[in-house]
Order: C-alpha cells, then structure tokens, then sequence
C-alpha cells in the first residue's frame, strides 16, 4: 500500500511539474546580428533544439529552468528562465565569440639573428630552390633564341613625341614601342621576385613549422602560399603582422591538406 502511494506521489509531482511548463519563442545573436544552427539544451528536462536560419527557435521551459546554449565559434552560454520570460514567452539570448589563442612556437630558427637581410643568406639555397623546382620550371624555353621583335637597331633612336600643352587632349593615341633588350633579365628577375616573400616567410618562421608543426610537404611549400594567397599574406607579412600570418596558416592547413589527399 505504501509503494503504490510513493508512485502516485512521484506521478502527480511529475505531472505537476510538466503542467508548469511554458512553450517559448527565443532568438539568438551576436553583435553583428542572428546566429542559426544554435544548439539550445534545457538541462532540467534534457529536451533541445535547435536555432533556424533567422535564429529562432521553440522550446518548453518552467521558470528557474537553464538553458545551455552553444554553436561553433562562440563561447557557450548558460541562460535561466526568469518569472519575466514566462510572462512575455519569449527570449533574447546574445553568445560571445570564441577567442583562440595560439600556442606556443619558437620563431628564431637555425641560430637566426631576427634580421631578415642576414637571416635570409642562412636559408640554404639548396632547399628554397628545391621548393621552387616544381613551380618554375623554364627548362623548355631556348632564352638565347632571337626573336624576330627582339631586334634592336642602335642607330634608330625612339619615335619622340611632341604635343601641343595648351591643346586639349594632345597627344592621346600616341604610341611608343620600346622592343625588349633582354628576356632572359626580365623573366630572372620576375622569378626572383616571386621567390623573395616565400623565402622571407620560411626564413622567418621557420621550416619546422611549415614542414613539421603544419605537416605541410616541402615540395608543395610554395604551392601551399598561392593557396592562402587570397587571404592577402604577402601584405600582412610587408605590415609585420606575424601572428596574424601564424593564425592564417594554421587555420588554412587543414583543408590544404585534406585537399592534396584527394589529389
């Protein structure tokens, strides 16, 4: 007789407790505006859901209630359903981005002095242009061909243009050619800066970290760099912002990687 009342007694306490609960309409954002595909838990009822594509979401709550909320990239929240909530049956929940921080790495490498001028002659030639072997190759183009424009007459000076000053528009169509002195200097010299801010970077932060820490191959280093070229890092090195450079790297391996898996 006893058990069968502490079951009616555990019934109507259970009963009693679902009778006070509310359904509720909430919406989630961050300071720029909503965030969707929220997870939001009630973690007295262990019943959730989920924020649509304009952060909103339905859920049962009872006042004192906590809810857990969370999503890729934001820090989680925990919200408790006040008297008030219940009343409008509706809520605002605002998350915080995630703020990662990097571990820690050693910059100096191969006894480096922190000078780019000095560190970048201790680069060995060997491997930085072993990275390029693959990218550049001119092995199939004769350089010491002429070529029929090529050919510089020495006695013929330029065309010189002359233009009346107070005339409007003189001189607009006027055309000057001035052929080629030298392929070969100017594809040495288009290669050499393609070369400089690779071998900058790898001098400076080292291969440990490109080849060890980021699994990146060696032959695939500067195939690596046009990859995360978009985000703009030949500007954020010229502006020392190293760490930035850092968490672009690391951030953009990982598909990198999976990518030439595939390949």
């Amino acid at each position: 007789m006893i058990v069968k009342l502490l079951q009616l007694y555990v019934f109507f306490l259970a009963f009693s407790s679902l009778a006070q609960q509310v359904l509720i309409n909430g919406k989630v954002v961050d300071s720029l505006g909503i965030i969707k595909n929220a997870n939001i838990i009630n973690l007295k009822t262990n019943q959730g859901t989920f924020s649509s594509d304009e952060g909103d979401f339905r859920i049962y709550v009872s006042e004192g209630d906590s809810l857990r909320i969370s999503s890729i990239q934001y820090v989680t929240r925990k919200f408790y359903v006040t008297k008030q909530n219940i009343n409008n049956k509706s809520i605002i929940i605002k998350l915080k981005p995630s703020t990662y921080v990097l571990d820690e790495f050693e910059l100096k490498k191969h006894n480096l002095t922190g000078r780019l001028g000095i560190d970048l002659k201790e680069v060995p030639t060997d491997i930085r242009d072993s990275l390029l072997r693959n990218v550049m190759d001119f092995s199939n183009v004769n350089l010491k061909r002429a070529e029929e424009d090529d050919y510089i007459d020495k006695r013929v000076r330029p065309q010189k243009v002359e233009t009346d000053p107070t005339q409007m528009f003189g001189g607009v169509g006027t055309k000057i050619r001035i052929p080629f002195k030298n392929k070969e200097s100017i594809l040495r010299k288009e290669l050499n800066r393609k070369k400089a801010v690779p071998d900058k970077i790898l001098s400076e932060l080292g291969e440990q970290f490109f080849f060890q820490e980021l699994t990146i191959p060696k032959d695939n280093y500067f195939h690596f760099l046009d990859y995360c070229n978009s985000m703009g890092i030949e500007k954020l090195y010229n502006e020392g912002e190293i760490l930035e450079l850092i968490k672009i790297f690391q951030k953009e391996s990982v598909p990198y990687l999976q990518i030439i898996k595939k390949e």
